[in-house]
């Protein structure tokens, strides 16, 4: 089933490696997911000062919620990916990582440095808005 999610680009603005905008068809269900967190199995989180490893987890515990939801990476609208730093190059790591695993499907995105997160030792949280067919 071929996604209902169109992102949308506009040649007046500064290219970038997101779409700048996107729509969902009106025959479509919103899925609003929590923030992904880079924790594992029993809670804890993982790879403790790695910005590179935390927003791979990250990615990994968003495209579980997607699947109990019905949907997969390329249903998602738009993220807001959180990164508790001040430095930019930990912020652009947390970006790359999020960025490939997300291929072709640049949808828009949110990236931002802030100064804690909710669990002990994370460094990364990623949240998104899904849409699917009804």
């Amino acid at each position: 089933m071929s996604s209902v999610v169109q992102l949308l680009r506009s040649s007046a603005l500064a290219d970038a490696p997101y779409a700048s905008a996107a729509t969902a068809t009106p025959a479509s269900r919103l899925i609003f997911l929590a923030g992904a967190c880079p924790l594992d199995d029993d809670g804890r989180t993982v790879a403790p000062h790695d910005y590179a490893a935390q927003a791979a987890r990250c990615v990994e515990t968003l495209s579980t919620a997607l699947e109990a939801a019905g949907a997969t990476l390329t249903d998602i609208i738009s993220t807001r990916v959180l990164v508790a730093s001040a430095d930019r190059a930990d912020l652009v790591t947390a970006w790359d990582v999020v960025h490939t695993a997300f291929g072709d499907h640049e949808v828009p995105s949110t990236l931002l440095g802030v100064t804690v997160l909710g669990y002990p030792d994370q460094l990364v949280e990623i949240e998104a808005v899904a849409a699917v067919a009804v």
